[in-house]
């Protein structure tokens, strides 16, 4: 017997639109048909925002009778949903290319079991699909963590691993340990990617380095991603660094220089070059509203990625924390260093970015998907599995209210979190 889940009445964000009274039928972990209610009697959906996958005639049929019906499957008709999700949202599973942990465990430190508390932390907000960020370390340390992260992906419980540091500039540490810096040798480079067996998603570089441009041309070559980030370029050093293969911006604005009139600097860079995603943290910590708007503009709503640089207190509450080797104290879910006070990651959650999008930003609710999910989605290589909701794709979906807050969670079929509804 084939597990089926029948989805109906919701407003459901696809690739192509937003489809209103939408239906979303999963069977065995995956995405079998997305359509909209059609016409009473009608076999296939209508309009272009209908898509199928195999799944029998009679569904598109059943559809055109929730239409008549007032939006209802009678529920003794073969195929009635499971959820009736009138009045809400169903958007894909959300994805994180940049997460140092949560539910009070690191993805630095932390043991497997806690390493999983802090992945399953995150799927209660939303976040389908995580990669597991380290921190500036020893590069024994990092190289052996590599190894112990990538079993983790192996088994599917993270989508691979992203090194933050420790090639990255002195002047822009932002939360690393200085005295473990170094300059981003190719061999080096090198080390960690082997040491994660395939397994790693990207590295965080300060490409104007000496060996900066050699290590962004290896990642390229190996299909890992070049993060320009806690760097110190100028404007001419980052085009020249996106020329070598950099494609991503690492949380964009923060631990770069500022935007400058005469001196561009790498800011600029990043925007202008459709070669390249940036990286937001929208936590209203990390940037201002204005910013965050500048950025939609310039760079356009497929080459924005919403990311959460969450650290171990995300989920968890405050209180005093280490990131790396450094200690960390959270007040009102702001994270900063004890010494020198500098913003220490975040404790946000994609579920509390994507609502701040929505109500306080105002941005398209399609742009906003797009950023949390499709867009990091194909920059990770997963996009074939995860990202959007269309047929054949893992059954990775997000219920959302009215108000935009999240009230339902299913990864791969399965219910993490299942609407409870009024």
């Amino acid at each position: 017997m084939a597990d089926r889940k029948v989805l109906a009445g919701a407003r459901v964000v696809l690739p192509t639109g937003i489809v209103d009274n939408g239906r979303v039928i999963v069977e065995n972990g995956r995405i079998a048909e997305v359509t909209p209610a059609g016409p009473p009697g009608n076999p296939e959906p209508s309009g272009p925002t209908g898509v199928r996958s195999g799944a029998p005639a009679r569904a598109a049929a059943q559809a055109g009778t929730a239409q008549a019906t007032g939006g209802h499957t009678p529920a003794d008709a073969p195929g009635a949903p499971d959820v009736d999700l009138t009045g809400y949202w169903v958007v894909p599973g959300f994805v994180d290319m940049h997460n140092h942990g949560g539910g009070g465990a690191s993805f630095t430190s932390g043991t497997v079991e806690e390493v999983l508390k802090g992945v399953h932390t995150h799927r209660l907000h939303g976040t389908t699909t995580v990669v597991a960020s380290t921190v500036t370390g020893e590069m024994d340390f990092l190289a052996h963590r590599a190894g112990e992260l990538s079993e983790l992906a192996e088994q599917g419980d993270i989508a691979g691993i992203h090194f933050e540091g420790p090639f990255i500039s002195p002047c822009r540490k932002g939360a690393h340990s200085e005295a473990l810096l170094r300059d981003p040798d190719p061999a080096e480079v090198r080390k960690l990617v082997d040491a994660a067996r395939g397994h790693a998603r990207m590295v965080t570089l300060a490409t104007e380095l000496p060996g900066g441009i050699d290590s962004v041309r290896l990642l390229a070559e190996h299909g890992v991603i070049a993060a320009i980030g806690h760097t110190d370029a100028t404007y001419e050093q980052t085009v020249e660094a996106i020329d070598a293969g950099a494609t991503v911006a690492t949380h964009l604005y923060n631990a770069m220089p500022a935007l400058g009139h005469r001196a561009p600097g790498p800011i600029a860079a990043l925007l202008e070059d459709e070669r390249v995603t940036v990286e937001l943290i929208n936590d209203g910590t990390h940037l201002h509203p204005a910013a965050l708007e500048l950025a939609f503009h310039h760079a356009g709503p497929d080459r924005v990625a919403f990311i959460t640089d969450a650290m171990d207190a995300a989920g968890f509450g405050d209180g005093v924390y280490h990131l790396g080797p450094l200690e960390v104290e959270v007040r009102e879910g702001v994270a900063r260093l004890v010494e020198g006070g500098s913003i220490a990651g975040s404790t946000l959650t994609l579920d509390t970015a994507f609502k701040r999008a929505a109500t306080i930003d105002g941005l398209p609710v399609e742009s906003i998907v797009r950023a949390v999910s499709a867009n990091p989605a194909k920059l990770l290589g997963v996009e074939d599995k995860v990202g959007s909701l269309e047929p054949g794709k893992d059954a990775d979906l997000v219920v959302l209210d009215r108000a935009f807050t999240l009230v339902g969670v299913m990864r791969k079929g399965e219910w993490v979190i299942e609407p409870q509804l009024g």
